[in-house]
């Protein structure tokens, strides 16, 4: 299934009504009262209304954040320059992929993620819309991995209690023919980031190796900007895009989407206070 953008968006924005209007209640009771002392601490997504929002260039986090009333967005080409931001108080809060969000803030605790997500998305590989005949043969191999249990397998190794980081090796029983070019960020981790070595690694990673193994093709990667990936397929300059890529009806403007092979949420990071 591919993330509706438009109902993610509904029901993000009713949230955000809803809470702005409890939020005013309180606000109104405060005044008579003042008894209750005055927070600068971010709690729930209404709190973001106004505030300054660090987001990663053209991720759906940027889309989400135009969206919140008032508040000020700050792009940044790495989400960890954004949470250093947050931490140096440059900026207020980080919208941001659970999964990179995690691993972001458990070096030290001086930034927590709201309990509260923001919304739930799927991502997929994205090929170029002419070739289709490459989306249908990536699709059946995502298909075979799924049934023998090689996508779980992958995301094991990456996410959890139990991950141990290890990479998915290539058979190397398989006659390949031609070289599948695949553009991702390697600042996304877990499912893409640099190793000791410099090589790029992570769950996107094994997943096209793996695939690879499907088509009999040998896998080469080009790191880049997020914001140039689809741009990149999309002028032929790479064969696919994988980077945690959710589906929104602008990138189906520009490329064509497989199947999803995982699912994450958009979380809000802020400092504790």
């Amino acid at each position: 299934m591919k993330t509706n953008l438009k109902t993610g968006l509904t029901s993000f924005l009713t949230v955000l009504m809803l809470c702005g209007l409890c939020t005013g209640c309180a606000a109104k009771q405060d005044e008579f009262s003042h008894t209750l002392p005055e927070s600068s601490s971010i709690q729930t997504i209404s709190d973001l209304n106004g505030k300054k929002i660090g987001i990663q260039i053209g991720t759906t986090g940027e889309i989400y954040a135009q969206k919140i009333p008032e508040a000020q967005v700050q792009s940044f080409t790495k989400p960890s320059a954004a949470v250093k931001a947050l931490r140096e108080q440059k900026i207020d809060a980080v919208i941001l992929d659970s999964e990179p969000a995690k691993i972001l803030t458990e070096s030290d605790d001086s930034c927590r993620i709201l309990v509260q997500s923001l919304v739930e998305e799927e991502y997929s590989i994205a090929y170029a819309k002419e070739n289709t005949e490459l989306g249908h043969k990536i699709d059946s191999a995502l298909d075979r991995l799924r049934k023998n249990n090689t996508l779980a397998d992958i995301s094991a190794h990456w996410i959890g209690e139990n991950a141990d980081q290890i990479s998915y090796q290539p058979d190397s029983s398989v006659k390949r023919e031609g070289t599948l070019i695949m553009a991702t960020n390697s600042s996304f981790p877990p499912y893409e980031s640099k190793n000791s070595m410099g090589e790029v690694v992570g769950i996107d990673v094994d997943i096209m190796t793996a695939v690879c193994d499907q088509l009999g093709m040998n896998l080469e990667i080009k790191d880049m900007q997020f914001d140039s990936i689809l741009p990149a397929v999309q002028n032929g300059k790479a064969d696919v895009g994988a980077a945690g890529i959710s589906v929104t009806e602008e990138r189906e403007q520009l490329v064509n989407f497989t199947q999803s092979y995982a699912t994450s949420k958009l979380v809000v990071i802020v400092r504790n206070e």
